[in-house]
């Protein structure tokens, strides 16, 4: 599991209806009814190698959500083709793919190393393990619990926080509704690429574009490579 793969899917030909979120690469066709969204799903349920992929379909009315591989660092390069094959079904169907109603919210438990816990979030959410760090909902409705483990040296504030991964041309748009709603910006090292915002009781939000946009310039660790 590494950057690589989330990279190359990125740069691959033929997936500009997909966003690649904190929770892997995610695309959102908007339909006319309930039963045409059932009906997409069918299609793309029967898809060669879609089924057993990790992959996930929620259906809405008049709107299906498909996830696949769950975690942005399980994404490979082999996931373009599915995410193409996907698109090509959508767009058999009358579907439209809508970028910026895909988006992944997650909560971050943070703490020091001593003092990891992800077990206990496991056990008292019914959630399952996707990587070491964090676990997901089985049944793919509820947010992923990530476990930000700490510096000793480092002091704990804000224990849990929320992180919120939108499209990269739909974040800035995502951060002015959010301060037009009352919100405060509490950090901008990261700006234009995430912002970490507070409401007026002082909880904290981090509203960013990663990975599906640069990495946040606070990692160090240079920018990955976007299609224009």
């Amino acid at each position: 599991m590494s950057e690589q793969g989330w990279r190359e899917f990125l740069a691959a030909e033929g997936v500009d209806d997909w966003v690649v979120l904190h929770g892997g690469a995610t695309a959102v066709f908007q339909v006319p009814s309930l039963g045409e969204a059932a009906q997409l799903a069918e299609a793309v349920a029967q898809l060669p190698g879609f089924e057993g992929s990790g992959a996930l379909i929620t259906i809405a009315d008049g709107q299906l959500t498909v996830r696949l591989a769950r975690g942005v660092f399980r994404l490979e390069e082999s996931h373009a083709a599915v995410a193409r094959a996907v698109s090509a079904v959508a767009r058999e169907l009358g579907a439209v793919a809508e970028r910026g109603a895909a988006q992944e919210v997650q909560l971050a438990v943070a703490a020091k190393p001593d003092a990891v816990d992800v077990g206990f979030w496991r056990a008292v959410l019914g959630y399952a393990p996707l990587d070491v760090d964090n676990a997901v909902d089985p049944l793919g409705h509820g947010s992923t619990v990530w476990i930000q483990e700490l510096e000793p040296a480092k002091p704990l504030r804000h224990a849990m926080h929320v992180d919120v991964s939108v499209a990269r041309e739909h974040v800035e748009a995502r951060l002015a509704a959010a301060l037009e709603a009352g919100g405060r910006i509490v950090d901008d090292a990261d700006a234009p690429v995430g912002w970490i915002l507070a409401d007026r009781a002082g909880n904290r939000v981090c509203i960013t574009s990663w990975p599906d946009g640069p990495v946040p310039p606070s990692w160090g660790i240079g920018e990955a490579a976007l299609p224009e």
